[in-house]
This record gives C-alpha cells, sequence and structure tokens, in this order.
C-alpha cells in the first residue's frame, strides 16, 4: 500500500449523478492502494456505482438532494464499502436481481454488485432508510474462493 494513498473515506453526497464520478475516482484510489489490481478494483468501482445508481432511481425516486452516506475502510485483508440512503426502508429479501433470461435494459444492478464484490448485504439503516454493505478480499485467491463458492 502506498502510503500517501488514503485507506478510509466517510463522504456525504447528494443523490445526484453529477457526485458520482468523484465518487468513483475515491474508490479507485483507495482500492488500487490497498493492493487491488486494476481489473478487481474496476469492479469494486463498478459495484459502487451501481449501488449509488439503485439509490438514486429507487429509494430517492429520481430526486437529486437526498442524502447518501459512503464509509470506506481497508482492515483485517479486506475493502468495506457501507452506504447509507435516507429512503424509505426495503425489506432485504425484496432486494433481487431480474431474471437474467429477461433481456431487456436495466435491472441488473444488484447481479452485478454480486458478481463483483465478495458479499453484498442489506440491512435496516436505524432511523429509516437501507444500510448496504459489500465486500471485497483484498487478497487474491481467498477471494476467488468466495466468489467460487468455497470460502
Amino acid at each position: 500500500m502506498n502510503d500517501t494513498t488514503p485507506t478510509s473515506l466517510s463522504m456525504r453526497i447528494q443523490s445526484d449523478p453529477a457526485e458520482l464520478a468523484k465518487v468513483r475516482e475515491r474508490i479507485e484510489a483507495i482500492a488500487t492502494g490497498a493492493g487491488l489490481g486494476e481489473e478487481a478494483a474496476t469492479r469494486v468501482v463498478l459495484a459502487v456505482d451501481e449501488a449509488l445508481t439503485n439509490v438514486i432511481r429507487h429509494a430517492y425516486e429520481q430526486r437529486l438532494d437526498e442524502r447518501i452516506d459512503i464509509d470506506v475502510r481497508t482492515a483485517g485483508g479486506e475493502l468495506r464499502i457501507a452506504i447509507r440512503d435516507y429512503g424509505p426502508s426495503v425489506d432485504p429479501a425484496r432486494i433481487c436481481s431480474r431474471d437474467l433470461d429477461d433481456v431487456r435494459p436495466g435491472g441488473l444492478g444488484v447481479h452485478i454488485m454480486n458478481e463483483c464484490m465478495d458479499s453484498v448485504d442489506y440491512s435496516p439503516a436505524d432511523g429509516g432508510g437501507t444500510m448496504l454493505t459489500m465486500r471485497k478480499c483484498l487478497s487474491a485467491q481467498k477471494s476467488k474462493e468466495i466468489n467460487d463458492g468455497r470460502g
């Protein structure tokens, strides 16, 4: 890890898609600084982008001025990303991807997040809204085992 690369990040953004570019840039810097290769870091950035797009689209129904909190930490051999929205609470069991055989634009964000990250967990947030926590192992072998269902 580069001594000048941050290993954590806490930021608050508005639910405006124009905010996503700065988030992608910061997530990529932390992921690569934590030792992920270019491809793995790109997958983490994609997962975060999909998660934030889902919050904007579903929790906030495209409203541009709602609060989203993002917390990123590297510890214990993993990169942990928590995204909290303040929209209506959703039963985590109801959050799922559409059938991949249903070929049409959109609706694959949850699938993409699950493919890009080692774990994706939703929970109701204290005070309302939803907390999404995604994890990526920093060890390539352990990450591969988790993605292959062996970890």
